[in-house]
């Protein structure tokens, strides 16, 4: 094998090297944006639910306001009726 031959034969396997560490670069890139866009959509969801979480924890303290109200108008109901339940 001459030096001509050689020099040919490694600027071809340099090529190929450097097509394998550009194609696993892009790959790793890739990668990394799907990660990176997962992560968001997660953080986004999660912030969403926890809204949900907040608005559902208000109704219930409001529905449970109105409850403690209407236990106590049944109560001060229930005393107006005089014992055998003739008013």
């Amino acid at each position: 094998m001459d030096a001509t031959t050689l020099g040919t034969l490694l600027v071809g396997v340099g090529a190929v090297g450097a097509a394998v560490v550009a194609f696993l670069g892009k790959r790793g890139e890739n990668a990394l944006t799907g990660y990176s866009s997962l992560t968001e959509k997660l953080q986004t969801e999660r912030d969403r639910l926890e809204r949900q979480l907040a608005e559902r924890d208000s109704r219930i303290d409001q529905m449970s306001t109105q409850h403690t109200a209407d236990q106590a108008e049944i109560s001060r109901l229930r005393a107006l009726i005089p014992p055998g339940g003739q008013p």
